[in-house]
């Protein structure tokens, strides 16, 4: 998928966020948007995902040249950001099932198996309101980078994660990301390490 940014941008009331942002993300590239806290890198990547509308310029989508309404973009990607939360009073075994209703895994994993991998397979009966930041966080990743879709968006992926859990997912972006688009909203480089395209969001003041 290939997400292309001609002119966009995002004010709040009369404070412009950023401005003429043109920018196109190809089809299994991987991108990191920098800048320091506070700056406009996730209300850029809220953009990019449809979370947020723009107030100037566009966002398109297309497949193979195909275009995507921006209204349907969701179907083709998966998001972890701090701001988005998981339903508490869900088992990790019915947040999982619910998610599953809007997006499949990628082939070959059960949710077992996912649970398992992210180190919370024996949580699978546990309310997420007993989890801990960093377990909510694992969870957050595991639903975004195990969904079966072609765009991959992460805020701040490594929030609440202590050294392993850093480790742990740097080791699921290595081994699940695959040739899928990857755009990682950060200021931490051990969270974009593997973006070799970098955009940085002072650039668009």
């Amino acid at each position: 998928m290939t997400i292309s940014l001609n002119q966009t941008g995002k004010r709040f009331n009369y404070d412009w966020i950023f401005r003429r942002v043109t920018y196109t993300f190809q089809e299994g590239g991987r991108y990191a948007i920098l800048g320091p806290n506070g700056s406009g890198k996730s209300t850029l990547l809220q953009i990019v995902s449809g979370h947020l509308h723009h107030n100037e310029g566009t966002v398109s989508y297309s497949i193979a040249e195909k275009p995507i309404e921006s209204d349907a973009f969701f179907r083709y990607c998966a998001i972890a950001a701090p701001y988005l939360e998981v339903v508490e009073e869900f088992t990790l075994a019915e947040c999982i099932q619910f998610h599953l209703q809007f997006k499949s895994f990628i082939p070959g994993y059960t949710a077992a198996q996912i649970a398992e991998i992210v180190g919370l397979g024996k949580a699978m009966h546990k309310q997420i309101r007993n989890f801990s930041s960093g377990m909510k966080q694992r969870i957050k990743l595991a639903l975004a980078i195990f969904s079966d879709v072609p765009v991959l968006l992460l805020d701040e992926p490594t929030t609440n994660l202590d050294a392993a859990g850093v480790a742990l997912y740097q080791q699921l972006i290595s081994d699940h990301c695959g040739n899928r688009t990857l755009i990682i909203s950060s200021n931490d480089e051990q969270e974009y390490f593997m973006c070799p395209e970098r955009i940085n969001i002072i650039d668009y003041k």
